[in-house]
């Protein structure tokens, strides 16, 4: 990925020199041009074409933006309502990620949602224990992050 990200710049610059026109557009256009370059040759470049793992970080990002944004807004409603029927609790999630980065990833976005708490990581790294503000089916709670942010954080970093 970063060979493909330096031929890219390289790309770049050479377009913007070669046009002679020092301008940030014309070193955007020189990129742009590069990105089709590279997605043309890509099966003569090793590795796999870096804009999907770019679109894949773009599309945890938004993951992430939209789970705050719904987590937010069942807190709200969870703090005006007037007698709350709520059940809080800690569960163990059992995660398929492997490397320590993955697995901090994955419990500080749960910890930045609001309503869960990642309290505890397991010594073999296989389990995150979180504690959530309410929590009305334990598994739906398990396959709910393993379908967002698991799945987004894998296809980022693998």
């Amino acid at each position: 990925m970063t060979f493909q990200i330096v031929i890219n710049l390289i790309i770049a610059f050479m377009w913007m020199f070669l046009s002679e026109s020092y301008s940030f557009a014309s070193f955007v256009a020189g990129y742009l041009c590069g990105i089709f370059l590279l997605f043309l040759l890509r099966r003569f470049i090793p590795g796999r074409f870096y804009m999907h793992r770019v679109l894949s970080i773009l599309k945890l990002i938004l993951l992430f933006i939209k789970e705050l944004l719904l987590s937010n807004i069942e807190i709200v409603k969870l703090v005006y309502t007037p007698k709350p029927e709520i059940e809080p609790g800690i569960f163990a999630l059992p995660t398929d990620l492997k490397t320590d980065w993955e697995i901090n990833l994955l419990a500080n976005l749960i910890t930045l949602t609001p309503g869960t708490l990642s309290v505890a990581i397991s010594r073999d790294h296989s389990t995150i224990f979180i504690h959530a503000m309410d929590i009305d089916d334990i598994e739906e709670s398990i396959q709910s992050i393993k379908n967002t942010f698991e799945k987004a954080i894998m296809e980022v970093t693998r």
